[in-house]
């Protein structure tokens, strides 16, 4: 039996900003997975996880492709990352075969609410990397990545594909958004080989460090955001605002890269200055968009760990999920994490994932 896993996410700053290539944000992996089993099967295949209540879906092939009824299928980012993985096998002359996957997710609490870490981009992650294992072809972390962006860009995903990079790589990644429609365009004139073998303009994906001495606290809300509807949201406003939009975009590189730079220096003070000044420009973004991106839970979650000299903002797209605090780890919490409790907010005791450099041969 083939296993993979691939860790859930949270953005620590440049959120929104990053929808846009070449404007970087700051991500960090955690170490709560989403894990593929996968194993061979004959003349039909299935798909099981706790998102289906723990009922087998089957699938099969047309026309010799992966094909799953769609009206029996919540498995979407699964099924597609079978699909786009499947063709870059076959462009190797590659047979395909059957095979059952199971999933198997950390990244929901007990009553199976999310936390907002990621799980599309952890599964998507998870089930290409199985997929090349069960298959026998070599990999690296960039064509994983490659192939999972392709795969979100084929379900029309509005994200920037940080959570990709996150769940590939592992660590604190500082990240750019690639061009997406140069990557389009190239879609339709090359073989996923070619592709992915080429640089994608304006990608980046670089491992930063952290200074010794900074600790990352991580609250929920407990009540859940869809990204997506809040891009939309986002999409359908710029329109109107765009001279207050592209002033946003500018200062948010501006901030970011600063983070970027205070990361290289060890500068734990400057990282907290950035965080605060990356949470007063989506507060103002919010403002300007009707997009509500800071929560009353979140201003709370945020305005508490400031009393303890904590650094803190939402993290992600905001309407609810998570906010992270950057503090110096030589402060006590403890009171901190007990006012959040208080406040309905939940610590939630995660460690940052490092993922090791990763080829297949």
């Amino acid at each position: 039996m083939i296993k993979a896993s691939a860790p859930g996410k949270l953005y620590i700053a440049g959120e929104y900003a990053v929808l846009e290539p070449g404007h970087p944000a700051i991500l960090v992996a955690l170490d709560q997975f989403i894990t593929v089993y996968l194993k061979e099967a004959k003349d039909q295949g299935s798909i099981r996880s706790s998102y289906s209540n723990g009922m087998s879906i089957p699938w099969t092939r047309r026309n010799g492709h992966f094909f799953i009824d769609e009206r029996e299928n919540p498995f979407a980012y699964v099924a597609q990352a079978v699909t786009t993985t499947e063709h870059y096998i076959e462009e190797k002359g590659i047979e395909l075969s059957f095979f059952d996957i199971e999933i198997e997710s950390d990244l929901d609490n007990k009553d199976g609410r999310k936390y907002g870490l990621g799980s599309s981009g952890a599964v998507t992650v998870a089930t290409i990397k199985a997929l090349l294992l069960f298959y026998k072809v070599p990999f690296n972390q960039d064509l994983v990545y490659k192939l999972a962006a392709l795969t979100h860009m084929s379900i029309k995903s509005n994200g920037s594909f940080g959570d990709l990079a996150a769940s590939t790589f592992g660590g604190w990644t500082a990240y750019s958004c690639f061009d997406r429609q140069w990557v389009a365009n190239a879609r339709e004139q090359l073989s996923l080989h070619e592709l992915v073998s080429l640089d994608w303009p304006d990608l980046m994906i670089e491992p930063l460090t952290p200074p010794t001495n900074l600790e990352l606290l991580i609250g929920w809300t407990g009540t859940p955001a869809s990204t997506t509807q809040l891009v939309d949201l986002l999409n359908e406003e710029v329109h109107d605002e765009e001279h207050f939009y592209s002033r946003f975009l500018q200062d948010s590189k501006e901030c970011v890269n600063n983070l970027i730079t205070a990361f290289k220096s060890n500068d734990l003070e400057t990282i907290q200055a950035g965080i605060r000044q990356n949470r007063q420009l989506l507060q103002q973004l919010g403002k300007n968009s009707g997009i509500h991106i800071e929560t009353a839970p979140l201003f709370d979650l945020c305005e508490i760990a400031e009393d303890y000299h904590g650094a803190a903002k939402s993290s992600g797209a905001g309407g609810g999920d998570c906010g992270i605090v950057i503090i110096d780890n030589t402060l006590d919490a403890h009171g901190l994490m007990t006012e959040w409790q208080q406040a309905g907010i939940e610590p939630l005791p995660l460690c940052v994932h490092f993922e090791k450099a990763l080829t297949i041969k």
